[in-house]
């Protein structure tokens, strides 16, 4: 038992876990995130929520982890995969038995990884850690908060962020329609029935967040 993680499922099984809890992460983000539609105050009021929220100081450092981990493990499996197949399937092969997402998930989730880095660099450095002088405070219903909104509203006013922001959307989300219904697999949630339903449901949530996060910088450039 103490060696399961050592094997090739233990590590499957560790990277599944953990990919299901950042697909939870990412609604609860993307839901955060739409608060931006409905102006300034809504959006800051979110946000301080969240920054504010003792669960959430506790959920950010696991949430690290669990990134950390995901991406260690990835690694590993696809570097095993690589040595145990060293010769690539033709494309013609390799279409008839799986689709593109599939074959090329660490490829999509390294994308994802840059996108990420460069959203932290580019509002939770500068809010939590750097303490950006030129994020104002703002009073929304009696409350001093940051003004997060117009830092993200300056961001998503440039065009060449906005085009990186989407293309990361949808690098996200052609992960998760291999990743959602993958991750089941490996815990053990693997018959016909399931799997079918599992698909769908997986194509429906990659949707969701690609076009979720994608509306928001198409709608700061239109209004």
């Amino acid at each position: 038992m103490s060696n399961i993680f050592n094997a090739s499922i233990g590590r499957k099984l560790l990277m599944s876990i953990t990919g299901l809890f950042l697909i939870l992460f990412l609604l609860v983000h993307l839901t955060i995130n739409l608060f931006l539609l409905f102006g300034s105050d809504a959006y800051n009021q979110a946000a301080h929520f969240m920054a504010t929220n003792p669960m959430i100081k506790i959920i950010e450092p696991t949430l690290a982890i669990g990134f950390l981990v995901h991406i260690i493990y990835a690694t590993i499996l696809t570097l095993q995969n690589q040595k145990a197949r060293p010769e690539k399937y033709t494309a013609r092969s390799a279409g008839n038995s799986s689709t593109w997402s599939s074959r090329n998930m660490y490829f999509l989730g390294f994308t994802v990884l840059i996108f990420l880095v460069i959203h932290l660099l580019d509002f939770y450095v500068k809010i939590k850690i750097l303490h950006d002088e030129s994020i104002k405070d703002v009073v929304v219903n009696g409350e001093t908060m940051h003004d997060t909104y117009t830092l993200v509203q300056a961001k998503f006013e440039i065009w060449w962020f906005d085009l990186i922001y989407i293309l990361g959307a949808i690098f996200l989300s052609l992960h998760l329609s291999h990743g959602f219904w993958s991750a089941f697999q490996t815990i053990g949630i693997n018959n016909s029935h399931w799997m079918k339903r599992l698909k769908t449901i997986a194509i429906i949530y990659s949707l969701i967040i690609g076009v979720g996060f994608s509306i928001i910088p198409l709608y700061f450039l239109v209004f």
